[in-house]
């Protein structure tokens, strides 16, 4: 059964019943909504079959590394027993099972997915790891949350600077058709672009992700100890500032750029660059002490490029004693781990480490 129709369909009633809906809400449905969302229905997207990939498709040395940051955790605190580590957005399990097998001690692990068909096959594929839907989730933890290309799918309001403020585009219906509309910004959203939207020209676009702020927040209050590991595309407000005037909302499908947002709610990834800057922000309202780093420094501080060295090294070798096609497998484990530390690709993601003071 196609997606897109049915989602369409139920926000055409919607609106219909409600009235123009704030994008945010249009985006929740697109993506979330549990008969037909993008990631809620269907398959899993992030695969090389799927939408996209991310890191830890590209290569397990992603989720090898990190288990390296996960110990370093583990030891911060004293290696308490209840330790665990958590992915929230676990998709596939590319990213937790290279982790979790390389933990050289005893560490619970977790995985978060909304999707009732992500959660079974992350069930079948990892049977010693906890699987839970957001709602069982319990109230405290200890350990590491992991968050990778998450925040960038969250709910966002989408807004037009005026030459006095700024406009609220919200989403409404003509003829079974939806169109985008503008209106007086509400207070929280125009408060959040005055402080992160940055130098924005009048007639320029940008997103105001308060439900990443709200994300976190929320996940920083269950952190008893430990921390948050936030991964994703995007940087700090000034970083973000004075590009395209249509600014960084999106649509991805099947590897490419996709349609208009509007145009086939459910079968397009909805995305934007994610602010840093709001998120550290919200972490310190929360009691966390946060450090940004760029995907390439935080994988070169827990030694990836030691171990591509090593791997080179063994190739080297591999090719002294004739062994071609361990030599090709270790060829294709040096490509794809090297493309994490791509300064013009993965390497330039950030990284933001936020953590619960001792």
């Amino acid at each position: 059964m196609e997606t897109a129709p049915l989602v369409k369909e139920r926000i055409v009633s919607l609106i219909r019943r409600e009235g123009p809906l704030p994008f945010e809400r249009f985006m929740e449905s697109a993506l979330y909504d549990p008969q037909g969302g993008f990631f809620t229905a269907g398959p899993v997207r992030s695969r090389p079959e799927g939408d996209f990939v991310t890191s830890p498709e590209v290569s397990p040395a992603f989720g090898e590394t990190l288990a390296g940051y996960v110990l370093e955790e583990h030891r911060r605190l004293g290696e308490p027993g209840d330790f665990a580590v958590v992915e929230t957005g676990a998709g596939s399990g590319s990213l937790l099972e290279p982790l979790a097998a390389s933990l050289s001690v005893s560490i619970r692990a977790a995985a978060v997915e909304v999707s009732a068909a992500a959660r079974a096959a992350l069930a079948e594929r990892l049977p010693h790891v906890k699987v839970w839907s957001p709602s069982e989730v319990p109230a405290r933890l200890t350990g590491v949350v992991i968050a990778n290309e998450v925040a960038d799918n969250l709910p966002m309001a989408a807004a037009a600077r005026e030459r006095d403020g700024w406009s609220e585009m919200l989403v409404r219906e003509e003829d079974g058709e939806l169109i985008l509309t503008a209106a007086p910004a509400r207070r929280e959203v125009g408060e959040w672009l005055e402080a992160y939207a940055g130098d924005v020209p009048p007639g320029g676009t940008a997103v105001a992700q308060l439900a990443a702020r709200d994300w976190l927040a929320e996940w920083a209050d269950r952190l008893a100890a430990g921390s948050l590991l936030i991964i994703d595309y995007g940087g700090t407000t000034e970083d973000l500032t004075g590009g395209d005037r249509a600014g960084t909302l999106r649509t991805h499908r099947a590897h490419r750029p996709g349609p208009h947002p509007l145009e086939t709610p459910g079968q397009a990834d909805i995305t934007a660059d994610v602010n840093f800057t709001a998120l550290a922000d919200a972490a310190r309202a929360r009691g966390l002490e946060s450090e940004l780093l760029t995907q390439r420094r935080f994988l070169t501080r827990h030694g990836l490029p030691a171990r591509i060295a090593a791997w080179r090294r063994e190739e080297l070798e591999l090719a002294r004693t004739g062994e071609t096609l361990k030599r090709l497998q270790m060829r294709d484990r040096i490509t794809g781990a090297a493309a994490l530390l791509d300064p013009s690709g993965l390497g330039a993601f950030q990284v933001l480490a936020a953590r619960r003071p001792r």
